[in-house]
């Protein structure tokens, strides 16, 4: 496949994908209507980081084998779904804030580092993307790529992902929509927080293939 062609079969294929429900989403939308556009768009940053890691094993052929085992599924299952949990119930545990002002940014904000490791962890630890990536890699990549091909795909992939999600956390924090959820950002939380659970119970009762 032409590396145009298959760019743009990459281009279709990630952001359809993306743009799907699941965890990174619930996440970032959580993180932007609670604490702005800002944290919106650092755990927009940190999902498109934990890319690097399906990416990785993906270029060395492992994805198929991690696919395929059942014990390592069901390892990053348990990794998954328990870490969403725990988010979750972080959410669930919000408290009311300071509704007086314009700032819709709490006065104990985690700091830039630590929301980018969340959407590392959130993206890193989906159980669902050793299966998408085998797929992707079937259509459109290859092991036996030059490695700076490789290399191009996996940036373009990286870059896909933190533009739509900060496209998503753009638009949240646009002042209409910010305004409406501005006096209610601990029960976004818990209701988020309540989807992250979910999510994380979905994650582990699911059986493996």
């Amino acid at each position: 496949m032409e590396f145009i062609h298959g760019l743009l079969v990459v281009t279709v294929v990630h952001l359809l994908a993306a743009a799907s429900p699941g965890p990174d989403f619930v996440m970032v939308t959580q993180q932007t209507l609670s604490h702005g556009k800002k944290s919106g768009v650092l755990c927009s940053l940190g999902i498109a980081l934990g890319l690097s890691v399906h990416i990785s094993y993906s270029a060395l052929g492992l994805a198929a084998v991690i696919a395929s085992s059942h014990t390592a599924l069901w390892v990053i299952k348990l990794l998954g779904g328990s870490y969403l949990i725990y988010l979750g119930v972080r959410g669930l545990r919000a408290k009311p804030g300071p509704v007086d002002g314009e700032c819709i940014v709490p006065a104990q904000s985690a700091t830039a580092a630590k929301t980018i490791g969340t959407g590392f962890l959130c993206n890193a630890l989906n159980p669902k993307a050793p299966v998408y990536f085998v797929a992707l890699f079937t259509v459109v990549l290859s092991p036996d790529m030059p490695l700076r091909l490789l290399i191009v795909y996996g940036a373009w992939i990286m870059l896909l992902q933190f533009a739509w999600f900060s496209l998503v956390a753009t638009l949240l924090a646009s002042p209409p929509v910010s305004r409406r959820f501005r006096k209610f950002g601990h029960v976004i939380d818990r209701l988020f927080g309540g989807a992250m659970v979910a999510l994380g119970i979905k994650v582990l009762v699911t059986r493996t293939s």
